[in-house]
């Protein structure tokens, strides 16, 4: 069992390019089923500004690889395809 806390202090890495994408900002649940259905990273920052940021990243459950003891590893072939929904 992990709880949502400890999975908050895990970094996420993207294994196709070995680019650390962040820390989990939130976790979006199915509630009905009980099950965790995306976690969700902030957005890429914006050159010009240090305080905003575009959208945030909804990575699927199902992309996801494997949940180790340090890191959370996923499969995103790039931001521009995968599902992002926004915030």
């Amino acid at each position: 069992m992990v709880k949502i806390s400890e999975l908050r202090t895990r970094e996420v890495i993207n294994i196709l390019d070995g680019k650390k994408l962040g820390n989990i900002i939130d976790i979006d649940l199915d509630i009905e089923r009980g099950r965790i259905t995306a976690i969700v990273l902030p957005g890429p920052n914006r050159w010009f500004s240090l305080f905003s940021r575009k959208e945030d990243v909804v990575v699927p459950w199902h992309k996801i690889n494997k949940i180790g003891r340090d890191v959370i590893l996923v499969e995103l072939s790039g931001f521009e395809a995968i599902d992002e929904i926004v915030r």
